[in-house]
């Protein structure tokens, strides 16, 4: 038993992490990942709206009747969604305003969704805490780690908070920054290699 729940959670940190196994919730993989700073926020408010909606689905999955159920999820996900957008104005305005559009799209990113509908509204609380979890901070990391690859080779630097002074000049002031990997395009080819990479090591 202990065993099994632990998988909950470890799954979505390598076998399902969503943008490079599942390759799910690229659009704000691909548009926030310029700074760790937006890939870590991301993926926290994320995780939250993972978390909090799969254990709300949850405990809701014998009383919502199945004809509706997509539509209630998604009342469900945007309520958790609208707590983030506003803790996020209060408290890290900044951050809220790189991120734009992309706090409110939480609603229907396929992550989240899909956890509801593939995992919670099949399974108990715990578990679904657990598959929520996991899944949230795969997505995070995965989200960090995109974003330090193109914003080193892009910047010469990594901006971890900025309201916490944690910005490094990693290469220095002679490196000649590749601002390829900071725009759009750059966005795709550095998914491209790390997709490359993560297949290359599961195969081994």
């Amino acid at each position: 038993m202990a065993k099994s729940l632990t998988q909950e959670f470890v799954k979505g940190l390598w076998d399902e992490v969503p943008p490079f196994r599942l390759v799910l919730g690229l659009c704000p993989v691909l548009a926030v990942t310029k700074s760790v700073e937006n890939g870590i926020g991301m993926g926290l408010a994320t995780t939250f709206v993972l978390v909090c909606s799969n254990m709300l689905v949850s405990s809701l999955r014998k009383v919502i009747p199945g004809k509706v159920r997509i539509a209630c999820f998604i009342v469900i996900i945007a309520t958790f969604v609208t707590v983030v957008e506003l803790v996020m104005q209060a408290y890290a305005y900044p951050l809220f305003l790189k991120l734009g559009i992309f706090i409110p799209l939480i609603v229907v990113n396929c992550i989240v969704l899909g956890r509801s509908e593939a995992f919670a509204s099949k399974n108990g609380i715990f578990r679904s805490l657990l598959d929520g979890l996991g899944i949230g901070i795969g997505f995070t990391l995965s989200l960090a780690a995109l974003a330090a690859v193109r914003e080193l080779i892009g910047t010469g630097g990594l901006t971890i908070w900025t309201d916490w002074n944690l910005a490094f000049d990693v290469f220095g002031p002679a490196y000649k920054p590749f601002s390829f990997m900071v725009e759009a395009p750059g966005a795709f080819v550095a998914l491209g290699l790390m997709l490359c990479l993560m297949n290359l090591v599961g195969k081994k």
